[in-house]
């Protein structure tokens, strides 16, 4: 049984979306296990992390991965939050 879970995180203006996205798109590829995938996607103001977990503990530990992974790439590219 597999289970889904949707982040979206609002930003002041698209340009700190796609900031945020281009920094962390490339490990949707690079960490996805046997157990979890992750898409990475943006609309305008909007980005967005899908991911799909085989079990609930993989679903917790993607959550927490990729709010880490937002919250870094927020800090470092210095965007504007909504």
């Amino acid at each position: 049984m597999a289970h889904e879970s949707r982040l979206v995180f609002e930003y002041a203006d698209a340009t700190s979306a796609e900031r945020v996205a281009a920094a962390i798109g490339p490990e949707a590829d690079d960490i996805d296990g046997d157990r979890t995938t992750a898409t990475v996607s943006v609309d305008g103001r909007a980005l967005e992390i899908g991911l799909t977990a085989d079990d609930l503990v993989a679903l917790r530990a993607g959550l927490n991965t990729w709010c880490s992974l937002v919250t870094v790439a927020e800090t470092a590219g210095g965007v504007a939050l909504a």
